[in-house]
């Protein structure tokens, strides 16, 4: 099950069930099914007192994952998104609003399942799997 939730922000209209789809498609592709997946759509400074309660990081951030997997082959769990990053990084990167928040989507769908973005290489493969992933979008 994934579900789109209003935090303090309201839901993305562009997000239906041919997101769902698409996301479950890429999870296929990694031998992976959907358990729980809240995606739950904030503010910046509701995500930043987030990212410092749980994290004890002082900065904004579009993303963050809460991995509630219990076992690796079934991916579950909550994931915030800042709208308004999302919003300026599509200004600064030159992107497509819906295109940066499928990116981002996509982005804490790849930390459930076990990849990170701690390192150099670690962040290029997970650009490498986010333009992948993107490419499996039936409206790209």
């Amino acid at each position: 099950m994934i579900r789109f939730e209003r935090y303090d922000y309201d839901v993305p209209v562009c997000l239906n069930s041919e997101t769902r789809i698409w996301i479950d498609k890429v999870l296929q592709g990694y031998n992976k099914r959907i358990g729980e997946i809240y995606f739950l759509f904030c503010s910046d400074d509701s995500l930043l007192k987030i990212n410092q309660r749980f994290l004890n990081h002082d900065y904004y951030t579009d993303i963050i994952t809460f991995n509630k997997s219990i076992n690796d082959n079934i991916i579950s769990g909550e994931i915030f998104i800042s709208i308004e990053r999302v919003l300026d990084n599509a200004k600064f990167l030159g992107n497509d609003y819906e295109l940066e928040l499928h990116r981002v989507l996509i982005h804490g769908i790849l930390h459930l399942i076990g990849f990170d973005d701690n390192s150099v290489d670690g962040k290029e493969e997970m650009r490498d799997r986010e333009r992948i992933s993107l490419s499996l979008r039936s409206n790209n």
